[in-house]
């Protein structure tokens, strides 16, 4: 269970635009945004049906800055599979010249396969 998803920041995306920051670059909100969206295309070719997964547990290292109109390439790998919980090792890189570059992040995603119903269910309507 693979999956790389390519991005291009916009002015949406930026730390100012998200509320995480003053500067006109990447937000790391928006990045966990799009590595959690890297394991889903990841496990969703493999989830039973009427089924869905959620994110449980979130490590994340930013590292680089990404410039509005720079394109990343966000990469997510299976890393650990037990029954119903599933971790993906997450990774977004800069793309140079259409070839992967520098690596901005690293981290860890896990989800939980879950009964989209059952989930729902148990959840109580906002007051």
């Amino acid at each position: 269970m693979d999956a790389a998803l390519t991005f291009t920041v916009t002015d949406a995306d930026t730390a100012q635009a998200v509320g995480s920051g003053s500067l006109p670059v990447l937000g790391t909100p928006r990045l966990l945004a799009w590595m959690e969206a890297a394991t889903c295309a990841a496990i969703d070719p493999s989830l039973p049906e009427d089924s869905t997964s959620v994110g449980t547990r979130v490590a994340l290292e930013h590292t680089g800055a990404s410039p509005v109109g720079q394109v990343l390439e966000v990469s997510a790998s299976a890393s650990y599979v037990d029954g119903r919980l599933h971790r993906f090792t997450v990774a977004a890189r800069h793309v140079e010249s259409g070839a992967p570059g520098k690596v901005v992040a690293t981290g860890e995603v896990t989800r939980v396969v879950v009964d989209s119903a059952k989930f729902l269910s148990r959840i109580s309507p906002a007051v």
